[in-house]
């Protein structure tokens, strides 16, 4: 089976994401082994309310998830993050990546990578380091990538993530009623590469794995499979 490096989203950790995608791990099963990675960045401020300030949740509400994480913070002073809060600059990123790459090295090599809410954030940018400078130096190889309820960081420094188009084929999931990274931001992400498949999905803000769902996983992790 294909290795695919899993990247939670902001808030959570990489236990408790394992936890909550139980039943893609499940629908994968033939297909793929997930490895989950938690991000270096602690989380202190409260958990978002229900309805934010800026008319967008950091992330989906939840408050049960012990020693919270993320992967940069938008607001470097308060140490926080909101997905459409622009910024200058952010507060670490770079430990991030180097997070990911030391998981690499160490447990790698996997095929692919996959990624919720800002980890599909920080995702888009490790697709894009691939393909800038001969892959980051040979730092990150993966072959695809899978997105799910992605955005383009609002962050001035992260512009360079965005430049040019990404050729690594990738597969966007986002849900038509999300309502903490609404579906317009998902589709701007994915009109970044090159050739996206989307798949979009009536519910939320969660990584469907529902029947319809399946195929669409199975048949685009299929075309990596040797036969």
């Amino acid at each position: 089976p294909l290795r695919i490096l899993c990247v939670h989203g902001y808030r959570q950790h990489g236990s408790a994401f394992r936890e909550r995608t139980g039943a893609l791990r499940k629908a994968l099963k033939k297909h793929a082994e997930l490895v989950y990675i938690t991000a270096p960045l602690r989380v202190s401020e409260p958990a978002p309310q229900q309805e934010a300030t800026a008319g967008l949740q950091a992330v989906e509400p939840d408050s049960q998830t012990e020693d919270p994480r993320g992967w940069w913070f938008s607001n470097a002073q308060e140490r926080s993050f909101h997905a459409g809060e622009s910024c200058q600059s952010s507060l670490g990123l770079e430990e991030s990546l180097e997070a990911v790459s030391r998981v690499v090295r160490e447990q790698g090599p996997f095929d692919g990578i996959l990624g919720f809410s800002q980890g599909a954030a920080l995702v888009a940018m490790i697709c894009a380091l691939q393909g800038q400078a001969g892959g980051a130096q040979g730092q990150f190889s993966f072959r695809f990538a899978v997105l799910i309820a992605g955005f383009r960081s609002a962050c001035e420094e992260h512009a360079r993530f965005y430049t040019t188009p990404v050729s690594m084929p990738t597969l966007h999931v986002f849900g038509e009623t999300d309502r903490v990274i609404p579906d317009h931001m998902s589709r701007e992400l994915a009109a970044g590469f090159e050739n996206p498949q989307v798949l979009t999905h009536t519910g939320g803000h969660f990584v469907p794995a529902a029947a319809p769902q399946k195929k669409v996983y199975c048949q685009f992790l299929d075309t990596f499979i040797s036969k």
